[in-house]
């Protein structure tokens, strides 16, 4: 059995099993690490609680939606603005949000009170935003608030408001993704089959599991677009309140994050017969497979081929463009949840670094099993690692780079680690042809950055010298690149712009002729 102890975890002997090590021809069998159960007392672990998983990652995307905290600011705060989950609605969730700041007295005497007033409060400030979503928290939860009564005494007042309630307290799991499983269930138990939707096409899809990190959903909603497919909802990245009511008029889930949002596709199956598809809207291959998956489901392979081609044609030599000059490179990825195997292979195989730890802190052993079947023998498997066992696997591996969260991520900068920020990106969008350019882009500018190379110097002993011009990144990446690469004529850096997701809600669409017993049946 390859597990792998830390020094620093040597005192708190279970953390053994946490951690493995994949070895030469070894299968899930014997190199899965025990995952996703409660936190062992005194390892300090990193995770993000449930309240966390059900506002933060699940909630919080819906755009135009007030969303209330019903418990301590400091809650609200955590879950505030540190994902950019942009929207075609001036991103109105991410310029505010709200929260009923209960204080000690309302634990004692009850918070009913205050959340009436503040949910009167939100709505009279923003007589614009007619829907709502109260998240419990630990505070509300443990005195028996009982926030739906009250809601439902709202929306009788107010016909014209719809209130969502989530309850999931953060002890409401092991982690936050006990959050995402109690807020799917809670929506299609509450909200879905609420709302009746125009049907426009003959295909159409709720995109679960998106959250539209940068503009990925938006990237994404393009393809579907060109292909004639009706995107009915988004669960819930850039998603409307009245939208996501609709989603059993959908004729197939399309999922992306599993980890965060099968729950809601498997009962949308059971309770209104609409089929689940995975898909993967990362690296040229996977999306490329995704598509033709979707147009076979439909029946318009031929619309997803013209896409594919097009797509690779143009940003296919920009991707190998990085690719010859990351190749070999080591990776920490440390994402979290479902990128940890949407990106294991992806990465290395359009971009051919080296993958050499993954890890996730609220994952399954799903995950974890996705996740180690796609990554190189000898890499190193870790379920919920704190910040020294970080550190000395950084100290051990000595990667080149690390794809992780912002905390870890600043943790990472002390020891001269460059990363990349794999929950909110730093220059994405990261989906799609363009956006997978984009990421390799950003994999090469932390890599060989001129400053990072200073940072390397230590100025209390190292010499510092006075005899070296100007140094660019190129100048790092090709200096052991052949003649032949680096002149090469077919092969370019990223060309694309700044923002290239403001000019796809401006785009017009080929109109499909429908079927005439489909539309005639709608």
């Amino acid at each position: 059995m390859p597990y792998h102890l830390f020094k620093c975890s040597e005192c708190i002997p279970e953390r053994g099993k946490h951690a493995v090590i994949k070895g030469p021809g070894e299968d899930l069998s014997v190199a899965l690490p025990l995952g996703y159960l409660n936190t062992i007392p005194g390892s300090i672990s990193e995770r993000g609680c449930a309240y966390c998983g059900a506002k933060h990652v699940i909630g919080t995307p819906m755009k135009d939606v007030i969303h209330l905290s019903h418990g301590p600011v400091g809650c609200t705060y955590d879950t505030w603005q540190t994902k950019r989950y942009i929207s075609d609605n001036d991103n109105f969730q991410l310029k505010y949000t709200f929260a009923t700041d209960m204080k000690e007295k309302n634990i004692i005497f009850g918070a009913e009170q205050v959340l009436r007033s503040n949910i009167m409060e939100a709505f009279k400030a923003f007589p614009h935003i007619k829907r709502m979503t109260i998240y419990q928290t630990c505070a509300s939860a443990l005195i028996g608030d009982d926030i739906q009564a009250l809601a439902d005494e709202i929306m009788d007042e107010m016909p014209d408001v719809d209130i969502f309630v989530c309850n999931s307290p953060g002890f409401g799991g092991p982690s936050q993704s006990g959050g995402h499983h109690k807020i799917n269930i809670a929506w299609v138990n509450q909200k879905v089959g609420k709302v009746e939707p125009e049907i426009t096409s003959d295909y159409v899809i709720n995109y679960v599991g998106e959250y539209n990190i940068q503009g990925d959903q938006e990237v994404m909603q393009d393809y579907f677009k060109r292909m004639g497919i009706q995107i009915l909802s988004t669960f819930t990245g850039n998603g409307s309140y009245d939208g996501l009511r609709a989603m059993h008029r959908a004729h197939l889930n399309v999922l992306e994050c599993a980890r965060s949002a099968e729950y809601i596709c498997n009962e949308l199956r059971v309770r209104y017969g609409i089929p689940r598809l995975d898909i993967d809207g990362f690296g040229h291959q996977a999306l490329s497979d995704s598509l033709r998956k979707i147009g076979l489901f439909f029946g318009i392979e031929d619309r997803a081929e013209v896409i594919i081609k097009e797509e690779t044609a143009k940003w296919g030599p920009e991707l190998n463009w990085y690719k010859a000059r990351l190749e070999g490179k080591k990776v920490c990825l440390w994402p979290g949840g479902s990128k940890l195997w949407h990106w294991a292979h992806a990465i290395h195989a359009d971009m051919a670094v080296e993958v050499v730890s993954v890890y996730t802190k609220f994952g399954h052993q799903g995950d974890m099993e996705k996740g180690i079947s796609r990554c190189e023998e000898g890499a190193l498997a870790i379920d919920d690692p704190n910040e020294l066992e970080g550190l000395e696997a950084m100290e051990t591996l000595k990667p080149d780079v690390i794809f992780t969260g912002k905390r870890p991520g600043e943790v990472a900068k002390k020891i001269r680690v460059p990363y990349l920020n794999a929950h909110a990106y730093h220059n994405g969008p990261w989906k799609g042809f363009e956006g997978w350019v984009r990421f390799a882009r950003d994999i090469y500018n932390a890599v060989y950055s001129p400053i990072h190379q200073l940072a390397l110097r230590d100025i209390s002993k190292d010499e510092i010298p006075t005899d070296q011009g100007f140094v660019t990144n190129r100048m790092l990446s090709d200096a052991g690149l052949s003649e032949e690469i680096r002149s090469s004529a077919e092969l370019r850096p990223y060309s694309g712009k700044y923002d290239c997701v403001s000019p796809l809600r401006d785009k017009t669409y080929p109109q499909f002729p429908r079927a005439e017993r489909l539309a005639e049946a709608v």
